[in-house]
């Protein structure tokens, strides 16, 4: 069953898209199921609108809103602080999304709706390379 890594740079908190590496995985491949599973545990999986822009920048808006960085007061009650005030709320932004996702592949595509992308949804401050495995399951 074919699998393989991609390698996404982040510059800092925020969705990257990358849909078309994942389109282009499963290229040819039939009908089946493609798995897609984040190795880190400060960002995540979404499958999300790719159309307006906007959207992006509301829900990385809300997710900071519901998890400030620790420098915020009403944090202060959190302990992990070791990688810095922005690591203990991306551990609780990917905790409220995915690392995994199934996409089911039809005829040799994804079968997304018309405004679905797939992204990486990164929590942390600073550039990061994330790496996402995707496994093709027939």
């Amino acid at each position: 069953m074919p699998q393989t890594v991609v390698t996404i740079a982040t510059k800092g908190p925020g969705l990257y898209e990358f849909t078309d590496r994942a389109e282009a995985f499963v290229a040819g491949a039939g009908t089946g199921l493609l798995t897609l599973f984040c190795r880190h545990t400060s960002c995540s999986l979404l499958v999300q609108e790719n159309a307006d822009p906007a959207v992006k920048r509301d829900i990385n808006a809300y997710f900071r809103h519901l998890a400030p960085s620790l420098e915020d007061a009403s944090m202060a009650f959190l302990t992990h602080r070791t990688e810095g005030p922005d690591d203990m709320p991306a551990h609780i932004r990917t905790a409220l999304t995915a690392v995994s996702i199934s996409i089911p592949v039809t005829a040799g595509h994804l079968a997304l709706g018309t405004w679905q992308g797939i992204y990486l949804f990164e929590h942390r401050d600073r550039p990061h390379s994330r790496e996402v495995v995707l496994h093709l399951s027939a």
